[in-house]
């Protein structure tokens, strides 16, 4: 059985629930978060999403990792492993709950990363590009249609919008 998306209208409680969330996340890390953005698709005021809000915290080091993920392991999170080949997780990912329908999910990212930089980027295009945040909503729409083996592969379908997206950005294009 497959994973189905659900892609629902914008929600002007999103900002909240991020800020409520930002403020627990940040009492739970003090000093280690230098920053805590809402990213993604709910930061986008007007975007359709699915109903999860997006968080990237930025460290000075993603190592270790222990002194993160504790701590919001403690507020609810689950950690999430992508290794690279070289066995380094450069993308640390928790959400939040553990299981399926979640509320939150977070990104790590090193502070002045390639990593950091694309997610504020992406965010901060479609929110200044209208026609670019509704050119993403309806792929996303249309993505949504299909029944997905799992939630990977509904993200790696995004992948190449996402990429000219960030690439116009960082006017790579």
């Amino acid at each position: 059985m497959g994973v189905t998306i659900s892609i629902v209208d914008y929600d002007a409680t999103w900002p909240e629930r991020f800020a409520v969330e930002a403020t627990a996340i940040r009492d739970a890390l003090g000093p280690l978060a230098l920053r805590i953005d809402h990213v993604g698709s709910t930061s986008v005021p007007g975007l359709a999403a699915k109903p999860i809000v997006d968080i990237q915290i930025s460290v000075a080091s993603l190592q270790p990792m222990g002194s993160y993920v504790g701590p919001l392991e403690a507020l609810g999170y689950e950690y999430f492993e992508f290794l690279t080949e070289e066995g380094i997780d450069d993308l640390p990912y928790l959400a939040k709950p553990p299981v399926p329908p979640r509320s939150f999910h977070i990104h790590v990212a090193e502070a002045g990363s390639f990593n950091e930089r694309r997610h504020l980027a992406f965010r901060d295009w479609l929110r200044a590009h209208p026609e670019d945040a509704a050119a993403y909503e309806a792929h996303k729409r249309a993505l949504a249609q299909r029944e997905w083996d799992d939630m990977q592969d509904y993200a790696d379908a995004k992948t190449d919008f996402v990429v000219a997206i960030v690439n116009r950005a960082f006017d790579l294009s």
